[in-house]
């Protein structure tokens, strides 16, 4: 099982399409998501550091209306991602691709048919990580015991923590900010049974 931001895909295209809706150099909302990240936040805090009163879901929507929405395409994908996924699916895992991210992400990432058996989204199933209830619907759609399944991700509050704690088997992704900045924290490197740098170990 593996998250999607980070893990999956790279947020490069994400937070400079924010940068350029906002009218804000691209440098700037970069540096802001590595500060809340440092912090702990949620990383649309930074946009409401970048613009004060910002309704996100409302600006959202107005990104999709003029044509700026979310956009996925085979750049977006980190290079590991298909011979990865294709080598364990060779070799008789069930993939199973789950993160926090809208419905529109899901549909978009299922259209570049990676090697996957099922993708599903927060947006899609109306619960978020780090819920428990995320995990359970992770862990029925990997049609397996959860000490046999493994949770591949790169941050510590949203994917190895509470994967642990549904009884998954976890690796810890050295990947983006948040795989970065936590790499060494001695709670991530006593709960994940793996950390890793790449998908092809």
């Amino acid at each position: 099982m593996f998250d999607i931001g980070e893990t999956i895909t790279c947020d490069d295209r994400y937070w400079a399409s924010w940068a350029d809706w906002l009218h804000i150099p691209r440098h700037t909302l970069s540096a802001l998501v590595g500060a809340v990240v440092a912090q702990g936040r949620d990383n649309a805090d930074a946009l409401r550091l970048a613009r004060p009163g910002i309704d996100v879901d409302a600006e959202y929507r107005a990104r999709e209306a003029a044509g700026h929405g979310e956009h996925l395409d085979e750049s977006d994908l980190y290079d590991d991602v298909r011979p990865a996924l294709a080598e364990l699916q060779r070799l008789g895992a069930r993939i199973v691709i789950a993160g926090n991210q809208t419905a529109r992400a899901g549909e978009l990432l299922r259209a570049l048919d990676v090697p996957a058996d099922l993708v599903g989204t927060s947006g899609e199933w109306g619960v978020a990580k780090p819920q428990p209830e995320f995990f359970q619907r992770v862990i029925e759609a990997v049609e397996t015991a959860p000490g046999e399944a493994l949770y591949v991700g790169d941050h510590p509050a949203n994917d190895v923590m509470p994967a642990a704690a549904a009884g998954l088997r976890t690796a810890h992704l050295r990947r983006g900010p948040w795989g970065h900045l936590w790499a060494d924290d001695p709670d991530v490197m006593d709960t994940a049974d793996w950390r890793i740098d790449s998908l092809m170990i």
